[in-house]
């Protein structure tokens, strides 16, 4: 089962969309920071298709832990990015930096990850963008 997350970040590092999806279930819960629930892989597709044109970030530092059972997972990282276009209700972007600690948690059933959900400091964000 770790193998999904595992597979699920170097996708992300990548910038490989479809790599990521293939990690997940159909009906994948995706829980951001902030904001609504998305459910299914069209609406993870389509917050991953705005963030890649906001946002460019890589992921160092990574810690990746698991249940015993394998049914849950848990990471620990880094976020190393540049703001490149305005996101609505945040700052402007003028190719800025940042670097800040996140959190992801996991659930996962037939070696796919069935739900996301992603924890990081908004306002630390925004005090480093702004």
């Amino acid at each position: 089962m770790m193998q999904a997350v595992e597979r699920y970040f170097e996708a992300f590092n990548a910038g490989d969309t479809p790599g990521m999806l293939d990690c997940l279930s159909d009906d994948v819960a995706h829980h951001v920071n902030e904001g609504k629930i998305r459910h299914g892989k069209d609406l993870f597709a389509e917050f991953c298709a705005h963030m890649s044109r906001c946002y460019r970030e890589e992921l160092t530092d990574l810690v990746i832990f698991s249940a015993a059972n394998g049914s849950r997972a848990a990471a620990e990282y880094m976020v190393n990015g540049t703001y490149l276009a305005t996101d609505a209700g945040l700052p402007e972007a003028r190719g800025q930096s940042y670097r800040l600690p996140a959190g992801s948690f996991f659930h996962l059933h037939d070696g796919k990850i069935t739900r996301v959900t992603t924890y990081y400091n908004l306002a630390d964000w925004v005090r480093q963008v702004s």
